[in-house]
């Protein structure tokens, strides 16, 4: 009785160990491998953001920002690596032989997020709606020379040029203003300067929950033409201070920061050197340059904006605030944009020549003082940057403190963007700092904000003696359809520039990319503005 008693405990123990062991590997199973029905982990990343993402209006600018208008809008066409531009909501074009008209092929089968048909009757009413306010548009050379658009049937949509523009396709592929709204978000009066009923678009994501100043978050669109994202949510997080972005980096609340001006070089050194995180530099984007703007007397002077130009180590500085991740701008372009392999002698530091062109303006330093005076005036200016910007605003700090050896007086002032980019489109700037576009908008919309009024560029070369001409040539380079006249008059125009020292070349700027090593197959966009989460994946 006994043995047999001892026997049938047994078997029950050994009966409820296996159970519980096929149970754990059930439930094992079941977390790793989710049969039918049950629960898969959602694949998503966060990043930060140093300001809002804005109203998502796709034919709008600031406060709008061009990472998130990205990821709902796309373009007709896409530019991609080494400047080749290849279909996207077109799958292919036609241009005239007299480069007035370009006929695009509609790509079949596309739908908005909210399931409505893309087709060449929406692809006008978005034309519409941006040829509505022109002006608003006009940095950028399509806009100016538009004349008239048509959807010739549902899946072919027409453009005429009052006269030809060789960089239409270029323009067609930037992220803002010429993408697309789904009819749902329209206003009733259709003009979208006003703003958006609600971002609707036919890209990769979804903008489904927002508050402002605090976070954004997207999610894949159910109705994509195209495979679907890897990731199934972005969370962007507005995380203004540089610092806290990168303390909460650390902590594991952020999966990614991304961007430019996002991070302190020393940040980002640190955080590469600790091995915990993948870092990364894209090659250069753009140049990062002082605008001085000859509306103001003291700079009319060619003689003094050589003066400073002269007066800062631009290497010493860039080395300094950068740690050699961004490289000094001996031109106003990087040779890697098509058109600006030109010859210009690079302005070097040289104290001894900047003091040099100060005395022989007339601003001479009075026994006992610091400033130089001319007509009892002081050579004091402004300079004003984005003050959530580290790098702007630490280049700022040396740039004020090297002037003062040459007898100048600066003062920084930082402010919001929004507020910068106002008061250079006002004129109300002595010193500002400003880029160029990068891919795909240089070289062509470089010389056209140059020459085109209402951006603060034009307005800032207005005393230059040949302003007249150099517009001219900014128009002619524009329409030319021949190569080589082109090339000419772009090396004339850019040399010009290069000359006349408005535009003041600091360094190259790169973007910089930190991420958690489980954030995996992220690469740089071609496109400057276009985000890059389409092909990120993560295994957490």
């Amino acid at each position: 009785m006994f043995k047999f008693k001892r026997k049938t405990i047994l078997f029950l123990v050994m009966s409820l160990l296996m159970s519980s062991a096929l149970l754990g590997c059930t439930e094992k199973e079941s977390a790793t491998t989710p049969k039918e029905g049950a629960e898969k982990a959602e694949k998503s990343i966060t990043l930060s953001w140093p300001r809002d993402i804005g109203t998502m209006n796709p034919h709008a600018y600031n406060p709008s920002q061009l990472i998130a208008q990205s990821m709902i809008y796309e373009p007709l066409i896409s530019y991609k690596e080494g400047g080749k531009l290849a279909p996207h909501l077109a799958e292919s074009w036609s241009i005239s032989k007299d480069g007035k008209e370009y006929t695009f092929k509609l790509r079949q089968n596309v739908k908005f997020s909210d399931g409505t048909p893309f087709n060449a009757a929406i692809v006008k009413k978005n034309f519409d709606a941006v040829m509505k306010n022109p002006k608003l548009h006009s940095w950028l050379g399509v806009i100016n020379v538009l004349d008239k658009t048509e959807a010739v049937n549902d899946l072919t949509f027409k453009m005429t040029l009052k006269k030809p523009y060789y960089p239409t396709l270029q323009d067609l592929s930037l992220v803002r203003p010429v993408r697309f709204l789904g009819e749902a978000g329209f206003p009733d009066d259709g003009d979208t300067s006003k703003g958006v009923k609600k971002p609707v678009g036919t890209g990769p994501w979804m903008l489904t929950d927002y508050k402002k100043d605090e976070y954004a978050v997207f999610t894949r669109n159910p109705n994509y033409w195209r495979e679907s994202p890897k990731i199934e949510k972005v969370t962007i997080k507005i995380i203004p201070d540089a610092e806290t972005r990168v303390m909460a980096f650390e902590k594991g609340e952020l999966d990614l920061i991304y961007g430019e001006g996002v991070i302190s070089m020393d940040s980002f050194n640190q955080l590469k050197e600790s091995g915990k995180y993948v870092t990364g530099l894209s090659q250069p984007v753009g140049t990062r340059s002082l605008l001085l703007n000859t509306s103001n007397e003291k700079l009319a002077d060619l003689k003094v904006r050589l003066a400073l130009q002269h007066g800062f180590n631009k290497q010493a500085m860039v080395e300094g605030i950068t740690h050699g991740l961004e490289e000094k701008a001996d031109n106003i372009l990087s040779k890697n944009f098509p058109y600006t392999n030109i010859e210009a002698e690079p302005i070097e530091y040289n104290v001894d020549k900047a003091t040099a062109y100060l005395e022989e303006a007339g601003w001479k330093l009075p026994p006992g003082k610091t400033v130089r005076e001319k007509n009892g005036q002081p050579l004091e200016l402004e300079l004003i940057y984005d003050k959530t910007d580290p790098i702007q605003k630490a280049m700022a700090e040396t740039i004020q403190a090297e002037w003062t050896t040459i007898g100048v007086k600066l003062n920084i002032t930082g402010v919001e963007l929004t507020v910068q980019i106002k008061r250079r489109k006002a004129g109300e700037f002595d010193l500002d700092f400003w880029y160029n576009y990068g891919a795909p908008y240089d070289p062509h919309s470089f010389i056209n904000v140059v020459a085109e009024k209402g951006w603060g560029v034009s307005e800032a070369h207005s005393r230059l003696p040949m302003k007249q001409e150099l517009d001219q040539q900014v128009n002619d380079a524009l329409a030319s359809t021949d190569e080589t006249k082109r090339q000419e008059l772009y090396g004339s125009i850019l040399k010009t520039l290069q000359e006349q020292s408005v535009i003041v070349p600091v360094s190259y700027i790169k973007k910089t990319v930190v991420y958690q090593k489980t954030v995996k197959d992220f690469i740089f966009p071609a496109n400057r503005d276009e985000h890059p989460f389409y092909g990120i994946d993560t295994n957490k």
